[in-house]
């Protein structure tokens, strides 16, 4: 009985073995494409940190299973600052607190990304495309000689439309998005709580 098993499970390993074999196989590498961006980003509805920054990256390792279809991973980065001038916080009945500040947000999501060609010309390549997976955030009050902050990690997700641009029709070429994103970080910061986060905003980067 022990044997039979035994050898069901090595046929199974075999089959499994073989599967992972063929797909490499089938695996060309020249469809694989890494986008390297620099992002801006203005979060909204929060209050907290809402200016316009330039302080990120956004980067993209996918694979074109299709002329139309792309599918693979990406992670990316961006800080948001907001200065706000002196003034007066109460923080319980009893006690309040004097003084301006320096708030800070950071965000950092990853995941799985997916994207659809609207067009299969070799040099401009219009596409609509979606980013899901987790963000951890970091939002942070400096005041005084110190601060306080509190982090977080959400459900992400960031639907995109973007334009890819090959100048010689090859693999090289140049990349511009525009994204809107939502978060369902929570975090308490010196004057209010946060619950979910939005942000919007574009993309410049390179493809190779």
């Amino acid at each position: 009985m022990k044997i039979n098993v035994l050898k069901k499970m090595a046929l199974l390993a075999f089959m499994c073995l073989g599967v992972a074999v063929k797909g490499f196989s089938q695996f060309d590498i020249s469809k694989t494409t890494l986008k390297v961006d620099w992002q801006m980003n203005a979060p909204f509805s929060t209050g907290f940190a809402d200016k316009l920054s330039g302080w990120g990256m956004n980067f993209e390792l996918g694979y074109q299973f299709t002329p139309r279809w792309e599918a693979g991973v990406f992670a990316s980065f961006h800080t948001n600052h907001k200065y706000v001038g002196r003034q007066t916080l109460p923080l319980s009945p009893t006690e309040s607190l004097t003084t301006d500040q320096q708030r800070s947000a950071f965000q950092v999501p990853f995941g799985v990304m997916g994207a659809y060609n609207l067009s299969t010309n070799r040099y401009v390549k219009p596409y609509i495309g979606v980013k899901m997976g987790t963000m951890f955030a970091r939002n942070t009050t400096y005041f005084g000689s110190g601060g306080v902050y509190d982090k977080s990690w959400g459900f992400y997700v960031s639907p995109e439309i973007g334009l890819k641009i090959y100048p010689t029709g090859k693999k090289w070429g140049f990349h511009v998005a525009g994204y809107y994103s939502y978060a369902t970080n929570k975090t308490q910061t010196l004057t209010c709580d946060i619950e979910g986060q939005n942000h919007a905003g574009f993309r410049l980067g390179v493809i190779f």
